[in-house]
């Protein structure tokens, strides 16, 4: 059976993050963890070496693969901070649109800086990433607020 990479850690979210050594990025990194924290009520956990996640949800596709993944998240990477959003939610195009610069990936929304971005936009994506995938996975995966 396939095993995912990207598991949980008991790594600090903190020490991660002040062993940035970028101070821009590192200060970015800050901020995301206030933003992310506050919308949406949950604590930071570490999954794999570089992912801060929010939640997390069981999901199980037809051909039987199955695992677990965070609702939403980010990481502050050394070329761009990736944020973690589904896709396939109706707003989520529509956001994007007035979100700031940025670059999509496959489940991935890359920026440069937090200045480039609408953080009210943002925290938009948060919550609209949360509510759709509680109406697509099973309620009992996801943690409530």
């Amino acid at each position: 059976m396939y095993k995912l990479k990207t598991q949980p850690t008991d790594k600090s979210v903190v020490s991660f993050i002040e062993a940035i050594e970028h101070p821009g990025k590192r200060e970015d990194a800050f901020k995301l963890l206030d933003v992310f924290t506050e919308t949406t009520g949950m604590q930071p956990k570490m999954w794999g070496k570089s992912i801060i996640g929010y939640g997390a949800y069981h999901y199980k596709y037809q051909s039987g693969h199955e695992g677990d993944a965070i609702l939403v998240g980010f990481s502050p990477r050394k070329a761009r901070i990736s944020l973690y959003f589904p896709t396939g939610f109706d707003k989520r195009d529509e956001l994007l649109r007035i979100f700031g610069k940025h670059k999509t990936g496959r489940a991935c929304v890359y920026v440069n800086k937090l200045a480039d971005i609408d953080i009210s936009v943002l925290k938009e994506l948060i919550d609209q990433s949360i509510k759709y995938l509680t109406a697509t996975y099973d309620e009992e995966n996801i943690p409530k607020k």
